[in-house]
């Protein structure tokens, strides 16, 4: 496979690279257990920076594709399930689409030091302070449990009014279109949410990762949301 990028493409070199390494996480030999080369060496090959080359790592580690172990190396992941939706909407624009009520049982705005995972998706230095969004929906128990985390560059200040829905929030008064979102799934133990979520420590719960980016693949949202399993259930049809 000839590894290279076009330097003179006015696609963003971050994207050519992301671009290639899926094709390179394809091959069997890949496939079959053997480490992806490191980022100094992908840098080097293909003159852009090693920091290029960790951004777009880190989309593919999002989706599942990879995993990345320090002093280790890159693989790619053994057990991944990737799925792109071909429409998706906020939960409040979800809900109502539905015909579903709901109200929010508890909101709070923060503003946090980024934790390097969220950091990383976001592209912004660990510690950073960054708007943390956090809501407790659902009707007269709860049922969902949200946390938010915005890219600064948005310009949100956080006295936004978060009742209306997210998403009509950052395009319409920030001009920030949410265009992409990247989804993982998974299920867990209710554990330090039972007390929020109004369940049992050992309650079994679904667990959403959302990264949203807007039509450039900039990132704008990292959303994480904590489901009680005997109230929701996440569907989805697929469509050949």
């Amino acid at each position: 496979m000839d590894i290279k990028v076009d330097h003179d493409s006015p696609i963003p070199l971050h994207i050519q690279v992301e671009e290639l390494l899926r094709k390179l996480i394809e091959l069997p030999e890949f496939k079959n257990g053997a480490f992806l080369p490191k980022e100094v060496e992908l840098s080097k090959i293909l003159g852009v920076s090693r920091n290029t080359v960790r951004q777009a790592g880190n989309k593919l580690e999002y989706e599942g594709l990879i995993s990345r172990k320090k002093g280790v190396g890159t693989k790619v992941s053994s057990k991944s399930i990737v799925t792109n939706l071909s429409e998706w909407h906020s939960f409040t624009q979800e809900m109502n689409s539905k015909g579903i009520p709901f109200k929010n049982l508890k909101l709070e705005v923060e503003w946090v030091p980024a934790k390097k995972y969220i950091a990383n998706f976001l592209n912004v230095d660990e510690g950073t302070k960054i708007l943390k969004l956090s809501r407790l929906k659902g009707f007269d128990e709860p049922f969902v449990y949200f946390e938010s985390y915005f890219q600064p560059r948005i310009g949100l200040t956080g006295k936004e009014d978060f009742s209306r829905p997210l998403y009509d929030i950052l395009e319409n008064d920030y001009h920030s279109i949410p265009a992409v979102s990247r989804e993982k799934i998974k299920a867990g133990l209710a554990g330090e949410f039972a007390r929020t979520l109004m369940v049992k420590t050992k309650d079994p719960i679904l667990i959403r990762e959302r990264f949203v980016s807007d039509p450039g693949d900039r990132p704008l949202e990292y959303n994480i949301g904590y489901y009680r399993n005997d109230l929701f259930t996440y569907s989805i049809e697929i469509r050949r």
